[in-house]
């Protein structure tokens, strides 16, 4: 990789929490303890997909990439800020930051695609739940995921190669907790309105087009569900879209304030606040809402103690 060697800058110093210095002991209590939870949470999530044989559904079989996705996203940025609050030289090196911004857009932007994946299966559960099994058969949603990776990889590469092959001579303060694709744009030498606008696109494709394929689904769900005779009918079909809406909300605010916005707008502190959600709390919160509001899963996993708890012989 030539192009590191090229480049004045070898290391970027993270200023996101400089403000906080007297907090900061306190934070990486919080921050940590949530991460625990974060990780402790997925894991019991995964584990009861997989051991439960109830739970092989394309519904959960999606749910679990999905927490698999939160837990690494969280490990590509929450360990080397729980670092960094605690030692005064809060640095990474030019390459390390390369691969820690293509990981996380690499499984943000797979996340985007993994939540469009699962709109469709709630569409095809709904609206055509007599052939859901032959629609969303195992090789489908193999299919559907490897199809969200691709895209997200592609983003990616091209975002991060974009970024890191611009020239870096002057300060190297970066005004955030990782390397994040505005800060770091700002620290560049100059860039042409050209990459400005390819990765701006990026960012549109990797958004846009997900959310659109959701509201499609969800259009034609809700028209399937008005149609429905009964009001318990309704109730039962729009509550196992609830917290799929929830958690794409959630996502998709967060998301487009951070990277649909003109550069004009750009704030850091308003960007590192957004930034704390979507990396610590969201990931937390996400398979939470997923299984906390499933009485099914909940059951699963009553059934996944007792059976630990008195295993049988």
């Amino acid at each position: 990789m030539e192009w590191v060697n090229e480049t004045l800058v070898r290391e970027f110093v993270f200023l996101g929490f400089s403000s906080l210095a007297g907090l900061q002991q306190l934070l990486f209590a919080v921050f940590l303890l949530v991460y625990l939870f974060t990780l402790g949470t997925n894991a019991i999530i995964i584990s009861t997909i997989v051991l439960d044989r109830a739970l092989h559904t394309p519904m959960y079989f999606f749910l679990a990439v999905l927490s698999c996705f939160e837990t690494c996203y969280t490990f590509i940025i929450v360990p080397k800020m729980l670092v960094d609050l605690l030692v005064q030289k809060k640095t990474i090196s030019f390459l390390g930051c390369a691969i820690q911004m293509f990981s996380f857009l690499f499984l943000g932007c797979s996340h985007s695609f993994l939540l469009a994946a699962m709109g469709y299966d709630r569409y095809v559960a709904i609206c055509d739940p007599l052939h859901y099994t032959v629609l969303m058969g195992y090789g489908m949603c193999l299919g559907l995921v490897a199809a969200a990776c691709a895209c997200g990889f592609t983003v990616s590469l091209v975002t991060t190669s974009l970024v890191f092959h611009l020239p870096f001579h002057s300060s190297n303060q970066l005004h955030h907790f990782f390397c994040d694709i505005s800060p770091v744009l700002k620290l560049a030498s100059h860039h042409s309105r050209l990459s400005q606008l390819v990765i701006f696109m990026l960012g549109v494709f990797a958004l846009i087009i997900p959310l659109l394929l959701i509201l499609v689904s969800y259009i034609r769900i809700i028209s399937a569900i008005l149609k429905i005779p009964s009001s318990v009918g309704r109730y039962k079909a729009f509550s196992t879209c609830a917290s799929h809406l929830i958690v794409v909300t959630v996502h998709y605010g967060c998301a487009s304030f951070i990277y649909l916005r003109p550069k004009s707008n750009y704030s850091s502190s308003q960007d590192a606040l957004i930034s704390v959600s979507y990396t610590i709390l969201t990931p937390l919160f996400n398979p939470m809402i997923y299984s906390l509001r499933n009485k099914e899963f909940k059951s699963a996993l009553r059934r996944a103690m007792v059976q630990t708890s008195y295993p049988v012989n």
